[in-house]
């Protein structure tokens, strides 16, 4: 899911809740609902595979969505190549093999060669190639697999792409704007959401609907896949555990706060920001809240989605603060200040970290110390989160003059 960007008046949640939250928020104990029989063997989802080894293919790159690289980068990034989008890219890019794979603003997917940036196809979210038309734009991230590119639009069109030519192979309407990144299954269901209050399953072969869960609220985030279950966190407050086979809900608790950012999952634990300025650890087996981490200082929420590694837990806050936090206890291992907010996701490699942020830096921070290791001004805000694969990384800004910018070793 692409981090929102702009103001609270375009989340589109009750602006009476959105003044609650600014005030003050916390998160409830559970009180609800069965539990998931989770005493089964694992479903037809794979656990957290992100396709071939140093691929970047989706927003958080993998089921479970922790936000890790597999790739390799060298030890001093060198500009590469820029490639202009009007409009700016407020989305992440895949990286798959040799090639980008870039979703704007202005309501085009493009592919490109990885090394030098040169186009390979465009497509447009309209039929009609007239430049003065108005075509919605994309702040999905696309998710690459062996048989196609997944993305959905403003207007609430999820669209199917050619792997190889970008030609339309099929689309699916909703009701309302799509936010939120696909996920795949092993066997091939996808799975997002929507602002009609929904979750999507459809067939990826042909689009067909398998099934769809209505919830109570817009639903932002990017649904992580673990086991035979994915989850919803969004606008109405709560998170469900949803058996994707059936797409039924087996259990769900109240957070009573609203989560624009996706989860990432190890083990029996989620992690996430919410718009009650807390990180939070959630075991969702036990549906019980494991540790709160909150700034003692500020108050700002968090749209940045965390990456996990087996010791922390990262996120940037709209307190112009990057944070990392013990994964097991909460408490705080360090804070990173910068100018502006940071709605950029982390992407973990190894022991760096790469994370952008709207005083338009792109940040390199050292995991365990958060020392800054390299930045790069790229002129711009940058809410869009970096992708990683294939020896480069890659990551767009979002302004009229936006662009992607691709970093590597010349």
């Amino acid at each position: 899911m692409r981090v929102l960007t702009a103001t609270l008046s375009r989340i589109r949640c009750s602006p009476a809740w959105i003044t609650t939250l600014l005030l003050a928020c916390s998160i409830c104990s559970v009180t609800t609902a069965e539990k998931p029989d989770v005493s089964g063997k694992p479903g037809p989802a794979a656990e957290n595979a992100p396709g071939e080894s140093g691929n970047w293919a989706s927003f958080r790159n993998g089921k479970l969505q922790q936000g890790i690289a597999d790739s390799t980068l060298p030890a001093e990034l060198e500009l590469l190549w820029q490639h202009t989008s009007s409009d700016g890219i407020a989305s992440t890019a895949a990286i798959v093999g040799d090639r980008v794979y870039m979703a704007g603003l202005n309501g085009y997917v493009e592919c490109l060669e990885l090394k030098t940036g040169k186009p390979i196809w465009k497509y447009r979210s309209i039929e009609n190639p007239d430049p003065k038309e108005f075509a919605p734009g994309f702040k999905a991230s696309p998710l690459v697999t062996a048989n196609g590119v997944y993305l959905g639009d403003e207007d609430g069109i999820f669209h199917a792409l050619d792997l190889k030519t970008g030609k339309k192979l099929w689309q699916f309407k909703t009701d309302a704007e799509i936010i939120s990144s696909a996920n795949v299954t092993a066997d091939g269901k996808l799975l997002f959401g929507s602002y009609d209050n929904s979750l999507y399953c459809l067939n990826e072969k042909d689009g067909a609907l398998l099934w769809r869960f209505e919830t109570d609220g817009y639903v932002n985030c990017s649904p992580a896949i673990v086991e035979n279950f994915t989850f919803v966190t969004g606008c109405d407050e709560q998170l469900r555990v949803i058996d994707i086979a059936t797409g039924k809900q087996h259990s769900h608790m109240p957070l009573e706060t609203y989560l624009i950012a996706s989860p990432a999952i190890m083990g029996d634990n989620l992690y996430v920001g919410t718009y009650a300025s807390e990180i939070i650890s959630v075991n969702w087996k036990e549906l019980k809240v494991e540790w709160r981490f909150k700034d003692p200082k500020k108050e700002f929420p968090y749209h940045s989605s965390a990456a996990i590694t087996s010791e922390y837990v990262v996120a940037g806050g709209r307190d112009k603060q990057i944070h990392c936090v013990d994964r097991k206890t909460g408490k705080s291992v360090w804070d990173f200040g910068t100018r502006g907010r940071v709605d950029s996701s982390p992407v973990i490699l190894g022991n760096r970290v790469f994370i952008g942020s709207s005083d338009d830096n792109l940040y390199e921070l050292d995991l365990k110390t958060g020392k800054t290791l390299w930045k790069k001004n790229l002129g711009d805000d940058i809410t869009a989160s970096p992708a990683i694969g294939s020896g480069h990384l890659v990551i767009g800004t979002e302004s009229r003059n936006g662009a992607l910018y691709c970093f590597g070793k010349k």
